[in-house]
């Protein structure tokens, strides 16, 4: 369901971008000649902001990987820069002020930000079992007895945490099943069973 909006969102935008025209040269605002080069000069502006930042965004990832660190945030910049080129390069106002506000670090950051937070971050905790977000158990059995797909249990405390208020934490050692394997030797124990 979600390609199937995607596709319909990616479709909209160009019928939106005519629509405009069409109602800018309508509107005596400006001549079919003048829509023409305000389209063009857009798509050269937004082309040579594009190429600043990313000439930018590529400084700030070799000094994140010069220190060690990992660039999360530059690649994404990277990305979101990339769509930002290929819809100032498509022709039409519309495309130009979404390309633009991927473009300008004012508007690309929130962007980001929203990315990671509703897109990244559930991706990669659904791929990880829990761990991006630190939802996951990290001792003994799972409460229901297995796994849960959200990697946590469903009173929405992570599996293995004793918060106050949990069933596990009011527990005491009388609770707590010791079992002991010792080895015994079978033959030991079939002679022991002859001599009765």
């Amino acid at each position: 369901m979600r390609t199937r909006t995607l596709i319909a969102l990616l479709l909209l935008i160009p019928l939106a971008d005519s629509f405009v025209l069409v109602a800018i040269v309508a509107s005596g605002l400006l001549t079919a000649l003048q829509t023409v080069a305000l389209v063009v000069l857009t798509g050269l502006l937004g082309m040579l902001l594009v190429r600043a930042e990313g000439r930018s965004t590529i400084r700030s990832t070799q000094r994140k990987l010069a220190t060690g660190d990992v660039p999360t945030n530059q690649l994404l910049d990277g990305g979101l820069l990339i769509a930002a080129g290929a819809f100032l390069l498509t022709p039409g106002l519309v495309t130009d002020v979404i390309g633009f506000l991927l473009a300008v670090p004012v508007t690309r950051y929130p962007i980001r930000a929203v990315l990671k937070r509703y897109v990244i971050g559930p991706y990669l905790d659904k791929q990880s079992g829990g761990f991006v977000s630190g939802n996951v158990y990290t001792f003994g059995f799972p409460d229901g007895g297995g796994m849960a797909d959200s990697g946590g249990s469903t009173d929405g405390q992570p599996f293995g945490s004793y918060a106050a208020g949990s069933d596990r934490a009011n527990r005491s050692d009388d609770d707590i099943v010791d079992v002991d394997f010792d080895t015994v030797d079978t033959d030991e124990e079939d002679r022991s069973t002859d001599r009765e």
